[in-house]
């Protein structure tokens, strides 16, 4: 059955790239990758700001076990460098004694004579050089090997302070995101309270990364201020100009509509002003 969706799947599919590449020809990939992008866009546009907001808030968070890890490793290396300290610390004491004795006997063979008395025993001089000789190679090999643990405590040194910056950079930074997360917040409370009643679509963008994420929001929230700043400025205004005379509009409005039987009111037959003028426009007015 599974098998039967999947070959029904992969035909139509074929199918339909087929006569997309007959339609559209090599215009098929084109319309194919913009469809795409119109999709991608569609999606984030709908993301409401709220989601966006928790969501940086929890990459913010999912920082925190990494910087208890690294406190872990921190304290680890704290405590290696302490202990290579105290090795070092002994091998300079031994090798101090060391140094000390292969002086003692040096100093035993630069007398002459074949025999040596140290310690109620009796060495002879091959003895006794033998004896420096070893002690002499050991003194090196212990020097070089405090040596190497001097490189390895420097080394450790400076990737403890390296990783102690890290550490202090990761909290700074991470103290900046949440500060700014809480004034993208209330931001947004603002923006809601203005905008209620007044329409505005304020679009939504979802984000990869946090910081990416926190700007785009603040630019959606700017322009979403921006849009009602626009929206107030077209409120239409109390009108300042001077009152319309009424008695001149309502003439206006007769000799408009009437204009001959206002000329003949102006002027009768006889030549003289009529006398009841001020009575035509007066019903005139009582009309409106």
């Amino acid at each position: 059955m599974i098998l039967k969706a999947l070959k029904v799947g992969v035909i139509g599919t074929a199918a339909a790239l087929v006569l997309g590449g007959v339609v559209f020809g090599t215009d098929l990939g084109s319309y194919i990758r913009s469809s795409t992008r119109c999709v991608t866009s569609a999606v984030k546009d709908n993301v409401p700001i709220d989601f966006e907001l928790r969501r940086a808030r929890d990459l913010v968070d999912d920082i925190i076990p990494e910087m208890h890890a690294s406190i872990r490793q921190i304290a680890e290396q704290e405590v290696e460098i302490a202990s290579l300290k105290a090795e070092i610390a002994d091998g300079d004491k031994s090798l101090a004694d060391a140094r000390g004795k292969v002086a003692k006997v040096r100093d035993c063979l630069s007398t002459p004579g074949n025999s040596f008395s140290i310690g109620q025993i009796v060495y002879s001089r091959d003895e006794l050089k033998d004896d420096l000789a070893r002690r002499f190679e050991r003194t090196k090999e212990a020097e070089l090997a405090l040596a190497g643990k001097r490189r390895l405590l420097s080394n450790r040194e400076k990737s403890l302070q390296a990783a102690m910056q890290v550490f202090e950079r990761t909290r700074h930074q991470r103290a900046q995101l949440e500060s700014q997360i809480a004034a993208l917040e209330s931001q947004h409370k603002l923006v809601q309270m203005a905008s209620v009643g007044s329409g505005v679509q304020i679009d939504h963008s979802k984000l990869a990364q946090t910081e990416k994420l926190i700007a785009d929001i603040k630019k959606q929230l700017d322009v979403a201020e921006r849009v009602l700043a626009h929206k107030a400025k077209f409120v239409d205004s109390i009108p300042m100009e001077s009152p319309v005379n009424e008695k001149d509009l309502l003439s206006e409005v007769d000799a408009y509509l009437n204009p001959g039987a206002t000329q003949q009111a102006k002027t009768p037959s006889n030549g003289q002003p009529s006398v009841e003028e001020p009575a035509a426009e007066v019903s005139r007015a009582d009309r409106f």
